[in-house]
């Protein structure tokens, strides 16, 4: 059975940036006037243009529509970056497209190949009662499946997995490869309405109704600079992503990585690693030696705004506690795959799961497929540049705290509009709806104006002007 999902239009899409204006009242409101008018949202247009349609569905199968509107409010959240960067520079700001979603996949030369997403690192796998989605990105979560499972694993470990899982509740096999820590998700039928104890005290957390972020408002602001110094924690995708928007909307950016623990994103396709860091500064920092730890302290201290991907308790070790920066006048971006607070704040997890648990994947007659290539980490990453935005024209700092899940969900509500989609003679695919035809886009990709800066390349630099 196909499930079906709460009805929605262009209309209801166009008003999913309030979100903005209802975390941060009217200043936020009054930036943002206008940035969003004209021509309403044509999400499965946006869809189709995006690249991420070529990447949903089954080998030389047809491409699929996403539920909701992922690529109408990717685009909206960048507007409202692009108004609120003119709004503090002066100056437009050039920010790139829905083209976002499939970035990562032109530059690694990915297509679709469902039940697997693009990557080949990500299933949805059938349980008891429903479906699972796994994740095995990293070679630490190969060799975790014997624990998982409680077994040896033969040759083929999706196989393996597979079997498990098909007697165990989704449910069940989602909170024991978080046990040991393998990222997985129970695939949520309705994205409105996730039933899990983590939603339900998300839900219970923000008084204005669904969002994709949780804002806690924290001291006057200590730095108030034109151009902001944001000092980016962050690694692999949704967050450098934000911190390049914050970069191409006029902040200065510094990366800071430990020599013992670069950037995975470094070990991948450098034009994709270029294409979030070109022009960022590059800090690299000890983290086991006191003078390192000390030198984080101070940077953070100076910062406008600090970007970070980590569970709380991992920089709280180290004496950085983001609760009392924000009461001292930070701002602070938390991006995490469930949200830094409530019962699965210490939960795993990589943007195709995180999506497949948020409802926002393909349902076909044969089982869900997933959507785009790891969905959720655009989306949360252009929604946490968004909301950093907005504080950052504010007069308080303030804890933003995303969750990869809550935006993902976010994005689902609501059908596709009716459509169908057709091979033309050309071979190519096509859209078909009541307003006309478009073409399914293939995933595309810019290209970064410089190289990125090798890791440590600027740690003198930076050190000596913003930690004296």
């Amino acid at each position: 059975m196909i499930p079906t999902f709460s009805s929605g239009s262009d209309s209801e899409s166009t008003d999913r940036a309030s979100w903005l204006t209802a975390a941060f009242g009217e200043p936020a409101a009054a930036l943002l006037d206008g940035c969003c008018a004209g021509p309403p949202v044509n999400s499965l247009r946006d869809w189709a243009d995006s690249g991420a349609m070529a990447l949903t569905g089954r080998p030389g199968g047809p491409p699929f529509a996403a539920p909701g509107a992922p690529a109408g409010v990717l685009r909206l959240a960048l507007e409202a970056i692009a108004a609120l960067g003119r709004a503090r520079t002066g100056q437009r700001i050039r920010l790139p497209g829905t083209e976002l979603l499939g970035e990562r996949a032109a530059i690694a030369g990915l297509s679709r190949r469902g039940p697997w997403s693009p990557g080949g690192a990500f299933r949805i796998l059938p349980a008891a009662d429903g479906w699972v989605g796994i994740s095995l990105a990293r070679q630490d979560d190969v060799e975790l499946v014997p624990a998982l499972i409680e077994n040896s694993i033969g040759t083929d470990v999706w196989a393996t997995l597979e079997h498990w899982a098909s007697g165990r509740r989704a449910s069940d096999v989602a909170d024991r490869a978080q046990l040991v820590g393998v990222p997985a998700a129970a695939v949520a039928t309705t994205p409105l309405r996730l039933p899990d104890e983590q939603s339900a005290h998300r839900s219970a957390s923000t008084g204005f109704g669904p969002s994709p972020v949780l804002i806690q408002q924290g001291g006057p602001r200590r730095h108030r600079r034109r151009r902001p110094l944001v000092v980016d924690l962050t690694s692999l995708w949704a967050g450098p992503l934000c911190a390049r928007l914050l970069s191409l909307s006029g902040a200065h950016v510094v990366k800071v990585e430990s020599p013992h623990r670069l950037d995975g994103a470094r070990f991948g396709p450098p034009d994709f690693y270029d294409l979030l860091h070109a022009g960022h500064a590059s800090v690299s920092l000890d983290l086991a030696s006191p003078t390192g730890v000390a030198a984080l302290r101070r940077l953070v201290e100076s910062a406008d705004a600090v970007l970070e991907a980590s569970r709380p308790r991992a920089l709280r070790h180290l004496g950085i506690d983001a609760e009392k920066a924000v009461a001292a006048g930070t701002v602070w971006t938390s991006i995490t795959a469930y949200g830094r607070t409530g019962p699965w704040a210490n939960r795993v997890g990589f943007g195709d799961d995180v999506a497949a648990g948020a409802g926002l994947i393909v349902w076909t007659e044969h089982g869900p497929l997933p959507c785009g290539d790891a969905l959720a980490d655009p989306l949360a990453g252009v929604h946490a540049a968004a909301a950093t935005t907005a504080a950052l024209a504010g007069d308080r700092g303030c804890l933003i705290d995303v969750s990869m899940r809550d935006v993902a969900a976010f994005a689902a509500q609501g059908p596709a509009e009716p459509h169908a989609v057709r091979q033309g003679p050309d071979d190519h695919w096509w859209v078909e709806t009541e307003h006309g035809a478009f073409p399914v886009r293939q995933p595309r990709a810019r290209r970064a104006p410089r190289r990125a800066a090798e890791s440590g390349a600027d740690t003198e630099h930076v050190l000596a002007r913003w930690c004296p």
